[in-house]
């Protein structure tokens, strides 16, 4: 009988030209996308995508638009089972507590009683990996919060960068699969420095504002607890009277707000990946809860006029200087989850979970994600009762007419499951009195179109604002971003797009650093496409921009790297340590090997870490204690003394007492090339040194509270332009 087939070593060798079998067999599945028209999955031709259908150039989204719900629906449920966004994420359970009622502003029951813990549940996470990408990926961080109200969950699902990439809802499967890894390769993973998202940023510039966010060090915080979370969209306050307001909603860190530097970015990543998830873990279970403030910026219809922006435009914030943010609150996340995915995984978040007094506005993109959110937990979740996951329900009573489905877990009895009904005695009855929840009665017109008003045309001039209102240490990062992340791009087209049509149009300083680095030498400002006429913001600069001008309340959550050897000074590690953690600072004994390591004095101090599993980048400031056989043994082994020059390096605070002054003072001499005793002042910045302990801890604990000490680099000291 004939052989089915050949051994691998009897095959002919293949032409690389001729299809395999299977190659020709998968042919004509294949869709080829050049030279073609637009069409919906019935093959209907579109002449626009851009915008959805609303009533009025202003008014609300049309759920009869079936091309924005196809597009949508079927952007949903690419992927199962992890979310299509957000799929890599950390979450911790809390409370909020308002500090005053709120009554003037809204009749929310949850932002009435200062005595009243309302319970909440908060998930963080990067946007564009899969849940097996890693923490520090330059990327947008989810920052959503479930309330467990007295009227029912309200979620307030924002993001760590107040404005969005897009500003119709139509297009957000268009910004993340241009973000996403390349649909031919599925590579990079968790990036945006490749061709598909600089194509896409290039051709749709009004992704300039939140690009620059995406660009600066907010896109690489230094955890979850020392970035802030915001709202994006414009919502609405309603008070008892009726009465309605626009707000944003703001979450301000008490610890700060920091990032890490790019070079430790990477490096973390290769060494602890998890490195935002692990830091959140344990600064819950170290009792150093992170805290947040709830911020609101509240104004009226009568201040539209004042504003030079579109308060619809997510891709649009307001600044701080024209309306003040008001601290009405705070939230404590002080419980870690006891199952990831029972609760972090299962958790659904939807903008549209709403509680009476607060109420959404015509945003377009908010529009869309009141579809979005609920459609997309259907895959994810396996069907419509996902609600009944216990990290998903209410803290109040659920009694409705909706039935079945996968994982219906209720038993209803009774036999009226419809309304009205005379069998089940009429119930559930609808609400009466003010208790129910009623959408604010906004008066919407206009002709049916694809349209986007003009006043949502100014791509360019929030982009300026938020860049020149940095510190030039945040320019000059900025600018190496852009740099590395244009860098990547292989075609020269997309590139000479990006800094000719969008970099220009912000700030040509930042084009002419950016440029000759990425292959364009020559730049001049063109047209960018749809984009109207720039408009004066009111104001230079604002503060609330940049990093550097928020340090924050507290250095609760921070990790120091102790490092010993045997022989260290016992009683100077006991005084620093008991220091550090009355501040919320966890210590972390770093040595050659695990274990106890033996002090000078018959003490000993429990390493946690060695210098083969941790590196200076996973710590906020180093300490080195005294002791003569610790001090050389260390300076022998050499990585004690990498560890410092790296930390220095990153502008981090170093600590030294007694006789490790001399291995600090070693290592900054090998990282300047000079000698112990005639290293620069400016390079000392940051550097805490003391002959004893007296005095020290509170000297050290205040250079924490900096977190870095730029002036040690006159590079990035601020003033001045970013450099070319």
């Amino acid at each position: 009988m004939p052989s089915r087939s050949k051994s691998s070593s009897e095959q002919p060798p293949q032409d690389p030209g001729v299809p395999d079998a299977k190659d020709a067999a998968l042919e004509p599945f294949r869709s080829r996308p050049e030279g073609t028209v637009l069409t919906t999955d019935q093959g209907v031709l579109i002449p626009q995508t851009d915008d959805s259908l609303r009533a009025g150039e202003r008014g609300p989204s049309l759920l009869e638009d079936f091309h924005l719900r196809e597009k949508i629906t079927r952007f949903d449920h690419e992927r199962i089972p992890e979310r299509v966004v957000h799929a890599r994420g950390s979450g911790a359970h809390g409370y909020f507590q308002v500090y005053r009622p709120l009554a003037e502003y809204t009749k929310a029951a949850f932002l009435q009683d200062p005595a009243v813990r309302t319970p909440v549940f908060v998930r963080f996470s990067t946007v564009q990996g899969s849940r097996g990408s890693f923490d520090l990926a330059r990327d947008v961080r989810g920052f959503a919060t479930k309330f467990y109200t007295t009227a029912g969950n309200f979620d307030l699902v924002g993001n760590n960068m107040p404005v969005f990439f897009i500003q119709d809802g139509i297009k957000f499967p268009d910004v993340v699969h241009a973000v996403k890894p390349e649909a031919d390769s599925e590579m990079p993973q968790a990036a945006s420095a490749h061709d598909t998202f600089w194509d896409f940023v290039g051709l749709a510039p009004e992704t300039a504002h939140h690009m620059m966010w995406l660009m600066s060090d907010r896109a690489i915080p230094r955890s979850y607890a020392t970035m802030e979370g915001f709202g994006v969209h414009t919502f609405r306050l309603v008070n008892a009277e009726g009465r309605s307001r626009f707000v944003k909603f703001h979450w301000k860190p008490l610890a700060g707000i920091h990032s890490v530097v790019w070079d430790e970015a990477t490096k973390i990543n290769g060494m602890d990946p998890d490195y935002h998830r692990r830091s959140l873990w344990e600064s819950i279970e170290a009792g150093a809860f992170p805290e947040y403030e709830l911020g609101l910026q509240v104004f009226g219809e009568e201040d539209l006029d004042r504003f030079p922006f579109d308060i619809l435009d997510a891709t649009k914030l307001v600044p701080e200087e024209l309306v003040p943010v008001e601290r009405v609150g705070k939230m404590v996340l002080n419980r870690n989850p006891d199952n990831f995915f029972a609760e972090t995984e299962q958790v659904a978040f939807h903008i549209g979970n709403l509680v009476p007094g607060i109420d959404v506005t015509n945003d377009p993109l908010l529009q869309a994600r009141l579809f979005s959110y609920l459609d997309t937990q259907l895959t994810r979740l396996g069907g419509p009762n996902f609600h009944e996951i216990p990290i998903n329900r209410p803290i109040v009573p659920v009694h409705n007419h909706q039935q079945d489905g996968f994982h219906h877990d209720t038993i209803t009895t009774g036999k009226a499951n419809y309304h009205p009904n005379s069998i089940g005695g009429g119930c559930p009855v609808m609400a009466t009195g003010d208790d129910g929840y009623v959408h604010v009665p906004e008066k919407v017109g206009g002709p049916k179109a694809r349209q986007r008003p003009d006043s949502f045309r100014d791509f360019f001039s929030q982009a300026t604002l938020f860049f020149r209102s940095l510190s030039l240490v945040e320019q000059q990062h900025l600018a190496n971003a852009l740099r590395f992340e244009l860098g990547k791009v292989m075609r020269v087209e997309i590139r000479e797009r990006v800094v000719n049509e969008i970099l220009a149009n912000i700030d040509m300083d930042l084009a002419n650093a950016v440029g000759p680095v990425v292959g364009v030498p020559t730049v001049e400002a063109r047209p960018a496409r749809g984009a109207g006429a720039p408009r004066d913001q009111g104001i230079e600069a604002s503060a609330a921009l940049s990093q550097l001008s928020l340090p924050g309340e507290t250095i609760k959550g921070r990790q120091v790297a102790v490092l010993v050897a045997p022989g260290f000074a016992a009683p100077e590690v006991e005084a620093v340590r008991e220091a550090l953690i009355a501040a919320g600072v966890t210590p972390v004994v770093i040595s050659s090997m695990l274990g106890p390591i033996p002090g000078a004095d018959g003490g000993a101090a429990e390493a946690t870490k060695t210098f083969a599993t941790a590196g200076s980048v996973l710590f906020d400031a180093v300490y080195v204690p005294g002791g003569p056989a610790s001090v050389a043994a260390l300076r022998a082994g050499a990585a004690a003394l990498q560890f410092l020059r790296e930390a220095h390096a990153h502008y981090k605070p170093i600590g030294a007492t007694s006789e490790g002054a001399e291995l600090v003072r070693t290592a900054l001499a090998q990282a300047e090339q000079a000698e112990p005793d005639s290293v620069r002042g400016d390079v000392m910045a940051g550097v805490v040194i003391a002959e004893s302990v007296a005095g020290f801890p509170a000297d050290f604990t205040q250079a924490i509270a900096r977190h870095r000490f730029w002036e040690r680099d006159a590079t990035q000291q601020m003033g001045g332009t970013v450099r070319p």
